[in-house]
């Protein structure tokens, strides 16, 4: 038995996407994944299963929680050893501004990105470590041109936390 952490994207956004944490944690439940825990209600969850592939991990929950929500949930999934790598790099930064992670579902190419890092400023620079795109803004999150939007324009399916959530995350659950 190991310990994942699943990430969700796109829920809570509107009144069509919404997705609770108890739905959330029955789907999980219901896709024979055990000691489920959800963390906000942002979509994360942790949970243990015997399988060892991401990949399957990643479409039985997805079915899962399309199946609970009635419509598509992209899901991207780390070990607890990822986890805490992503958060430990993070530290190297010394950032000051705004720290947000795009975590991505696949691994990313070299043209990937080199063109998410073109896509940043002397304020906004991205940093990718694996499955991870460190997106080191200034102050205004909001006014960003380097976005998750962007780092799936150039490197497939992310979602976007912000180091503080992932950094609790990494403590909670690791």
């Amino acid at each position: 038995m190991a310990t994942y952490i699943g990430f969700l994207r796109a829920i809570n956004l509107g009144a069509k996407r919404k997705f609770p944490k108890a739905a959330i944690v029955a789907a999980v439940e219901k896709a024979g994944f055990t000691d489920v825990e959800t963390y906000i209600n942002t979509g994360n969850v942790r949970f243990d299963t015997t399988l060892r592939s991401r990949a399957k991990i990643e479409t039985a929950l997805e079915k899962a929680f399309e199946a609970e929500a009635g419509f598509p949930v992209p899901t991207v999934v780390f070990t607890q050893k990822e986890l805490v790598a992503i958060a430990d790099d993070a530290a190297s930064f010394g950032h000051g501004g705004k720290h947000y992670v795009s975590l991505l579902k696949d691994a990313p190419t070299a043209a990937g990105i080199k063109a998410v890092e073109a896509v940043g400023t002397a304020d906004e620079v991205a940093r990718v470590g694996g499955r991870a795109v460190h997106l080191l803004l200034g102050e205004n999150y909001h006014e960003a041109k380097l976005t998750n939007a962007a780092v799936e324009k150039h490197l497939g399916v992310a979602t976007n936390r912000n180091l503080t959530v992932l950094s609790a995350l990494a403590q909670r659950w690791c």
